[in-house]
């Protein structure tokens, strides 16, 4: 009965887990900052795009936003291309209305997370 009981848990964590890396539109993700100074996996301009703009150089503004799954794109290598939007409808930087994150690489790094 332990075996069973333990089969079955562990099934459940495994389906689960598996849930949770294939992204649907319309999920909710939260920006996390990076590990370095700049998002790896996730399209933000660069440094120098920002200052010739005005806006201040450090990503401050889209730590911790909300941000919702607009579209999906599976590439021919098997990454999973994702087009992020800001959930309030704002656009990120005060410039972009979208952008483009390779989800898998971006949730292993730490750059998104699941929004509760």
């Amino acid at each position: 009965m332990k075996k069973l009981l333990f089969t079955l848990l562990s099934l459940g964590l495994f389906i689960t887990g598996f849930a949770q890396n294939t992204p649907q539109i319309g999920d909710n993700l939260m920006v996390k900052s990076p590990a370095s100074q700049s998002y790896k996996h996730i399209d933000f301009p660069k440094a120098n795009i920002l200052i010739k703009r005005g806006v201040v150089t450090r990503y401050k503004s889209v730590e911790n936003e909300a941000v919702v799954i607009d579209k999906i794109e599976t590439k021919n290598d098997g990454s999973v291309t994702v087009t992020l939007k800001k959930k309030d409808g704002s656009k990120f930087f005060g410039f972009l209305d979208h952008v483009e994150a390779d989800y898998s690489k971006a949730i292993d790094a730490g750059e998104l997370m699941a929004a509760l």
